[in-house]
């Protein structure tokens, strides 16, 4: 079990108020700074990819809040999802004098110069929910297990054909059911983890007939949606829809590895007559982030189902982090060795998921205080 730092000494319980972010976490060392001085004096940069996700929105303020409540001066910048912007703004943070960068990158591979800059002048380096690649320059990362969450995504379609029952049992249904997969951006290391994961979860219900990708699109390249973008998977799905269902076949379920990729293929599909809602035809369609449009969707039976990363505990993960090494110490990480690089094997801190379906709705995200009732019915945050 990790040890952790003392929330009240940083003042973080009351950061971020929460119970359920009780669960261990990396050093147990009291003392916050750099160690040579005030916390107060110590400058961290933290670069988020955009503001057109509420996710990262919200990882943003709680990462600046949980900082900020821990007594550092903190340097926020999005870079509406521009690789060179968010380079120059990283960059700028270690002009001004950071002390330590987090960073969540948009292409995991397009910051060596930046690391090597920060290296250069002993900044330590944080990645944030994506790995950066090609580089021995990021000493830690915080992110949830990746592998699991594409496991979960697949295990949710399949319940959501009735193959599987929500309790892991055998479904009644027997199929053949046709598929279609989506995937994220290749840039992103974590959208390899969630196909892997999906797709070793699905692979013998392939082999033995039971599901049937009709377009034949299996590989991560044929399927991947560039920066993750709604519009960009809408267009996909209604390109697969004239391609390969003008037969009069019907697709029964898509993986979606995210919620903005899901609501772009249910409009496709409700486009294409698939129906309003799972009850009148439209296919299982599986998600991440339980963004609260997509959260009023499943709860109104039209998605079926996503993945529940709870970001205040990320975000409280990577403050642990920080405050271990502002105070000259290592942090503890629970994995060492899953997220190589590239160039070197990062230390990590990983964090559970939940899959949500309708059923579970007000138990995983209304009573743990992620969303309320009002949000989820009105489906804003």
């Amino acid at each position: 079990m990790m040890r952790r730092i003392s929330f009240a000494a940083m003042g973080m319980v009351v950061a971020f108020g929460l119970a359920a972010c009780s669960g261990s976490g990396a050093g147990d060392d009291e003392t916050t700074g750099t160690g040579s001085g005030d916390a107060g004096d110590t400058l961290v940069g933290v670069a988020m990819p955009t503001e057109t996700s509420e996710r990262w929105i919200a990882d943003g303020d709680a990462v600046k809040k949980g900082l900020e409540d821990a007594g550092y001066q903190v340097d926020l910048q999005y870079a509406a999802d521009d690789i060179p912007t968010q380079q120059q703004q990283i960059d700028q943070m270690i002009t001004k004098g950071a002390d330590l960068l987090i960073v969540a990158s948009i292409d995991g591979t397009a910051l060596a110069n930046q690391l090597q800059a920060a290296a250069d002048q002993g900044i330590p380096v944080i990645a944030y929910d994506r790995l950066i690649r090609d580089t021995e320059n990021v000493d830690f990362y915080v992110t949830f297990d990746n592998y699991n969450v594409g496991v979960q995504q697949a295990t949710s379609l399949l319940v959501g054909l009735g193959i599987l029952n929500e309790d892991g049992s055998e479904g009644s249904a027997a199929g053949p059911f046709n598929i279609e997969l989506f995937a994220g951006s290749l840039d992103d290391n974590n959208a390899h983890f969630f196909f892997k994961g999906a797709m070793d979860t699905l692979q013998p219900y392939l082999d033995n007939g039971t599901l049937v990708v009709k377009s034949g699109q299996v590989e991560i390249e044929q399927v991947a949606t560039l920066r993750w973008l709604q519009e960009t998977a809408q267009k996909r799905m209604e390109d697969l829809l004239t391609s390969t269902y003008g037969d009069g076949s019907k697709v029964n379920a898509v993986l979606s590895p995210y919620d903005g990729i899901s609501r772009g293929i249910i409009t496709a599909l409700q486009n294409a007559g698939y129906g309003p809602g799972l009850d009148a035809g439209l296919p299982v369609v599986t998600g991440q982030d339980a963004e609260i449009a997509s959260v009023k969707l499943i709860n109104d039976g039209v998605q079926f189902s996503t993945i529940f990363k709870d970001t205040r505990k990320l975000a409280e993960q990577s403050v642990v982090a920080a405050s271990s090494f502002l105070a000259g110490e290592e942090p503890e990480a629970n994995d060492t060795e899953s997220y190589d690089n590239g160039v070197k094997v990062v230390p990590s801190y990983l964090l559970e998921s939940d899959i949500v379906y309708a059923s579970n709705i007000q138990a995983l995200l209304i009573d743990s205080g992620y969303w309320t009732e009002e949000q989820v019915a009105s489906g804003q945050a």
